[in-house]
């Protein structure tokens, strides 16, 4: 007597907020990558599924680090699994460091694969490189994520020093970052989100929304209160909220970009507020 397939939750019961491939990395210790990135999608309504580009015992700031590293054909492998099963359909997809080259062009396979499935998926690239004049990747990557990745995102969220490689301008005032933001949107994305731009001594966060091919896009800053501490995995939350509130507001970048922004500064306002008290600050949820 055969047995019926058990039925897959995930199906059955779908999020009506959206299902997220997040591809990005993993840490033992510490919340970077989709550590960051998924309980907080999960808090705002996500099926998230993960896949961890590497698996690490800390994040590289340490002075030592051992874990392994997953290739492009396993990252393959797993996108095969998911097909043969019918699991292959997502509203989003997300994606954070990458490593290595071949790594990067299977994401781009999967792209393509995830948008022969749902052609409406939305595309959400952080393209982690580097900051502050630091590359964090081999050089050919720039090129990669310049050439390649840019023109298929469809919410881009560098940093200043990304947006100054992916565009070739230097940003050193609020003009130029909104340059750099056209420049983006004439390779692809439709959004573009400069998440950090140090100008004077004072942050802010540079929006852009481009709402049909060729019209001016609307283009906004938010001030951003610096906080006297060093966090990691803050670019991975960022990205992560963006695309959480952004598909909430489709059409309002800028309300999304506040609210991505504001529940930043209230964790780390949190975080901090422990650290400097002794308090233990292990969970927290954020609305």
């Amino acid at each position: 007597m055969s047995r019926a397939a058990p039925p897959i939750l995930s199906l059955a019961l779908p999020s009506e907020t959206g299902r997220v491939l997040s591809i990005q990395s993993h840490t033992v210790q510490g919340y970077v990558g989709n550590k960051s990135a998924v309980f907080p999608l999960q808090l705002l309504g996500y099926d998230v599924d993960p896949i961890n580009s590497v698996q690490f015992s800390n994040h590289t700031g340490y002075p030592t680090f051992k874990g392994q590293v997953l290739n492009g054909q396993q990252l393959w492998e797993l996108i095969e699994g998911l097909e043969a099963n019918d699991l292959l359909y997502y509203t989003h997809l997300l994606t954070g460091y990458i490593g290595s080259v071949s790594f990067l062009n299977t994401v781009l396979r999967v792209v393509d694969k995830l948008r022969s499935v749902n052609p409406k998926l939305t595309y959400v690239c952080d393209p982690v490189m580097g900051d502050e004049g630091k590359l964090y990747i081999p050089q050919e990557l720039v090129t990669v994520y310049r050439e390649k990745v840019v023109p298929v995102a469809s919410m881009l969220t560098p940093n200043q020093f990304e947006a100054e490689l992916l565009t070739g301008y230097r940003i050193v005032s609020e003009r130029d970052g909104r340059e750099a933001c056209n420049k983006l949107h004439d390779a692809g994305p439709s959004k573009v989100v400069i998440t950090s731009i140090s100008i004077n001594g004072d942050l802010r966060l540079i929006g852009s929304h481009q709402k049909e091919k060729g019209q001016v896009p609307e283009q906004f800053k938010i001030l951003i209160p610096k906080i006297p501490a060093y966090f990691t995995g803050t670019g991975d939350l960022m990205t992560a909220l963006l695309l959480g509130w952004s598909n909430k507001h489709p059409d309002n970048l800028d309300k999304a970009a506040e609210l991505a922004v504001s529940s930043l500064q209230v964790l780390m306002d949190l975080i901090l507020f422990c650290v400097v008290f002794g308090l233990p600050c292990k969970i927290i949820v954020m609305g």
